[in-house]
């Protein structure tokens, strides 16, 4: 079961190794070795083949992989060119014609590369050096062995999808048949997540009638919107981020998705430090410095570099001590180099102290930060990321692309814990929403 729940989320990985025309630029498969040995043998008088052929014969089956079944009139051709009974013949008579071969590859490649491999291939056709053309195409070839690899995986992904969908359901209803309080965490879960839901408006009720012995005009008490399933799951999988790791009632339909959801929280935790230190930060250095792309990103990367141990240290005021500082210097430098007027001590105290002041987790800055992050990624559950972040609360947008990341990860956990478990969440939540609700807003169509 947890195979196939891997096997499932081969699309994120996919995001994020996408290949460009660069991404193996400069990494050889063969060691240097092999090069200088094949070079030797070619210069040799009479040449000596061997290496070649071994060459030439794994192009061979590469050139043969990147084939689709369909391209039998290519596979019939590149089998006629690169014959290798008739290539050991050739060299045996001392006249393989190595440039030739190498051509024909060549020709071969462009017609079966991807576009992003176009330049890369281009490139090749002005080397002369035989052994360097050798060499630079099977560099590509082992790039565009990639991107098959890349292009069969994502045209297999709805079929995987589906199916690791219904295996994993088909493997815990059996559980659940042998266990039948399988679900109790599960739907202890989703009841606090109901319960949070509507317990805002019943303290907002109380206060109201506290504050007048007459008691709240009609006009004057919020009506609470009515609860879907969209809203309890949304605020249980936000729940999870903020699990506590001694509470041994986690839910058993994310049991596969424990450690996914734990670096999810790490990832969460950094992203509001990070926010608030630049936060913190463009209070006191205004906005002719963060216009600055470049004094914006060297600040992220300070403080990103800095916060990866945040979690893990017990001491977080030993980060923040550290973040200010380095983050207190930098803004000085940069103030300087652009001929800005510099902090003054008061207002450097004050910086410094702000930031280490982030430390604590009931830090005014950090609090906020910390909501609009966990409402960011609620917008994300309902409305998907690009949406979401079309309308970034204030504080957020320097962290943009890294609350993308965060938001996709999310979202694709999420929606596949609900599609495999959408028939086991829409029989909890009947008992916890009213049955028009449930009715109107299945878990499965969100």
């Amino acid at each position: 079961m947890e195979r196939a729940h891997d096997a499932s989320k081969l699309d994120c990985h996919l995001d994020e190794r996408k290949l460009s025309s660069s991404s193996l630029e400069g990494k050889d498969p063969m060691p240097s070795d092999f090069w200088d040995h094949l070079k030797e043998q070619l210069s040799a008088v009479p040449p000596d083949f061997s290496c070649a052929l071994e060459l030439l014969k794994e192009i061979k089956e590469i050139l043969l992989s990147l084939l689709l079944p369909r391209q039998s009139r290519l596979r019939n051709e590149i089998e006629e060119a690169l014959d290798m009974d008739f290539l050991h013949q050739q060299a045996d008579r001392g006249d393989l014609n190595v440039s030739y071969l190498s051509k024909y590859i060549l020709n071969m490649m462009v017609l079966l590369c991807a576009p992003v491999r176009d330049e890369a291939v281009q490139r090749l056709e002005s080397i002369s050096d035989p052994v360097r053309l050798l060499r630079g195409i099977f560099q590509v070839l082992g790039q565009m062995k990639m991107d098959m690899v890349n292009y069969t995986i994502q045209s297999l992904q709805p079929q995987l999808q589906e199916h690791s969908i219904q295996f994993e359901r088909a493997q815990f209803q059996e559980r659940l048949n042998k266990e039948p309080t399988l679900l109790n965490h599960t739907t202890k879960w989703l009841t606090q997540a109901a319960t949070q839901l509507i317990a805002p408006s019943a303290c907002c009720s109380d206060t109201l009638d506290s504050s007048s012995s007459a008691g709240p005009s009609p006009s004057d008490v919020a009506v609470p919107e009515p609860l879907s399933p969209a809203m309890v799951l949304s605020q249980g999988f936000l729940n999870l981020l903020t699990w506590d790791p001694e509470n041994e009632e986690f839910p058993e339909t994310l049991v596969a998705d424990r450690t996914r959801l734990q670096e999810l929280e790490s990832q969460q935790n950094q992203l509001t430090i990070l926010a608030s230190v630049l936060l913190v930060a463009s209070s006191f250095s205004g906005s002719v410095l963060f216009s600055s792309p470049q004094f914006v990103d060297k600040l992220k990367r300070i403080t990103k570099s800095l916060v990866e141990d945040f979690n893990s240290r017990s001491v977080p005021e030993e980060v923040m001590q550290i973040v200010s500082d380095q983050v207190t210097q930098e803004i000085h430098q940069s103030l300087k180099t652009m001929g800005l007027a510099a902090l003054s001590s008061e207002n450097t105290v004050s910086l410094v102290g702000q930031l280490q002041n982030i430390a604590k987790k009931e830090n005014c800055v950090r609090s906020v930060i910390a909501q609009r992050i966990h409402l960011f990624l609620k917008c994300c559950f309902v409305l998907g990321v690009q949406r979401s972040l079309l309308d970034l609360p204030g504080g957020l947008t320097l962290i943009e692309a890294e609350l993308a990341e965060l938001g996709q990860k999310f979202v694709s956990l999420t929606h596949h814990n609900q599609q495999v478990f959408a028939p086991y969440y829409t029989e909890i939540l009947k008992t916890l929403i009213s049955p028009a609700q449930t009715l109107t807003t299945k878990v499965g169509s969100l």
